[in-house]
């Protein structure tokens, strides 16, 4: 995805991330598309495009534009989400044309997020794809913005030994794990670890409540952060997403759990 401003380095490490998810989703999809070409368009949408449609860009490019500027542009491996919201309003839509043709893949959005949501691992990876596009619109939302402006970080890289989260700290933020491991400490004792593709943070940022424990990185660390309010509102509009949330938070009261049972029993032994 080419964004039409001079963005960091951190961009272009989220693309990647991000095209490297589509073609995880697809393969685990596993669904059949159907290909066709795109003529180049001057305004409006390009002949043919069905809103109930889930895209692939195969070749070329699809520029996406909103209130006749250009925000950004979609490459080869980018998918093409639908733009619900403004389906019924020209004034607030969003258009997608091609200025020299491309050739796309389409898939029935409904038949492809019913095997999107049948398998849970495919939903997780669903939810992480949606996380590090949201992380992508923040960065492209920021470049655009007045230069006096203060622009929220979408993703960070932690060294090993760095926080991320301090225990008892504002939850400002829900955080995607894109690559490494951190540990999980309450009251400096660990009692659990995150790893690649885990959604973590939302518990307090959901709930309003302050971090009940502190996440510090084992590994050198990619992650997205997305503020809470975002994740809110992507939660509302992609209720799957619970359930990928359910799992992670699942997990972590396992581990939580299995650490204590072992606390308990060196007290005993001691």
């Amino acid at each position: 995805m080419l964004a039409n401003a001079e963005l960091a380095q951190d961009y272009s490490i989220l693309n990647q991330h991000y095209q490297q998810l589509v073609r995880s989703l697809l393969d685990a999809v596993a669904m059949p598309g159907i290909t066709f070409e795109v003529e180049a368009t001057e305004k409006g949408n390009f002949r043919g495009y069905d809103g109930s449609q889930i895209y692939v860009v195969q070749s070329g490019s699809i520029t996406t534009r909103y209130q006749d500027k250009m925000v950004y542009t979609l490459e080869e491996g980018d998918m093409l989400l639908p733009d619900i919201v403004g389906m019924a309003d020209e004034d607030i839509a969003v258009f997608y044309g091609s200025e020299a043709g491309a050739s796309l893949v389409g898939y029935p959005a409904l038949e492809f997020m019913h095997r999107v949501f049948t398998e849970p691992a495919v939903t997780k990876m669903w939810t992480r794809m949606l996380v590090t596009y949201s992380g992508m619109m923040l960065r492209i939302t920021a470049a655009n913005v007045s230069g006096d402006t203060t622009a929220t970080p979408g993703y960070e890289i932690y060294e090993p030994g760095e926080v991320i989260i301090h225990q008892g700290e504002r939850a400002d933020y829900v955080f995607n794990m894109s690559s490494g491991t951190a540990e999980v400490l309450v009251d400096d004792v660990a009692v659990g670890r995150i790893g690649e593709g885990e959604i973590f943070g939302a518990m307090a940022a959901l709930t309003h409540a302050d971090r009940s424990a502190t996440v510090r990185a084992k590994t050198e660390c990619s992650v997205v952060k997305v503020p809470k309010d975002q994740f809110t509102e992507l939660i509302k509009s992609n209720p799957a997403t619970i359930h990928s949330l359910l799992v992670d938070m699942a997990n972590s009261i396992v581990n939580l759990n299995e650490q204590l049972v072992g606390l308990r029993g060196n007290q005993n032994i001691n």
